[in-house]
């Protein structure tokens, strides 16, 4: 009976401790309002779809969801950029990194971060990923300035290596593999 009253705490601590065990201090998120979803088909170089992006805001943030199949196993980098048109086969269409705060490129950069910039992903052998991220640091509200959702939307972009997270403007990521269209 002891062990029952004891877990919610257990699980509760652990996801304190997941939380914040992360490399720079938590903030709180640019709009705690309730957002909808916005959900966006993942393209190839070749513009076939292999996957999905989910977008979600809640009151810690911006969720940010990949699932994906049909990439090559490995570290990738993932970029929010800040146009959301995904052309292949190299998805320059999507442009820069999200960086409204015109900042240098990397967590690791003391002259950085883009807001575009979030965690490499792990996809494994059988070429398949499934990642979620959540930051503070964007919003899906249209009308704020660090909005992925303005007039022209924006792009999560998956790269051919792992981003450094220090050399500007892109961590030595490599070519674009993989874009999603981020739109209302």
């Amino acid at each position: 009976m002891k062990i029952l009253k004891i877990l919610p705490l257990l699980v509760l601590g652990s996801v304190l401790f997941v939380g914040g065990c992360s490399k720079k201090d938590t903030k709180l998120p640019v709009s705690a309002e309730k957002m909808d979803s916005v959900v966006s088909p993942l393209l190839n170089t070749e513009g076939t779809e292999i996957g999905k992006v989910t977008m979600s805001e809640g009151s810690q943030g911006v969720t940010i969801s990949i699932e994906a199949e049909g990439l090559s196993p490995g570290l990738h980098g993932v970029h929010i950029h800040e146009t959301g048109v995904c052309t292949p086969p190299s998805f320059e269409s999507a442009g820069a990194h999200f960086n409204p705060g015109k900042k240098e490129h990397g967590f690791d950069n003391p002259k950085g971060f883009h807001l575009g910039d979030l965690p490499n992903v792990e996809v494994g052998d059988d070429g398949k990923v499934e990642a979620q991220v959540t930051t503070a640091e964007i919003t899906l509200k249209p009308d704020a300035k660090t909005s992925l959702l303005d007039k022209d939307g924006s792009a999560l972009v998956i790269h051919e290596a792992a981003d450094d997270y220090k050399t500007d403007p892109a961590g030595n990521s490599g070519a674009r593999i993989a874009c999603a269209e981020i739109k209302k």
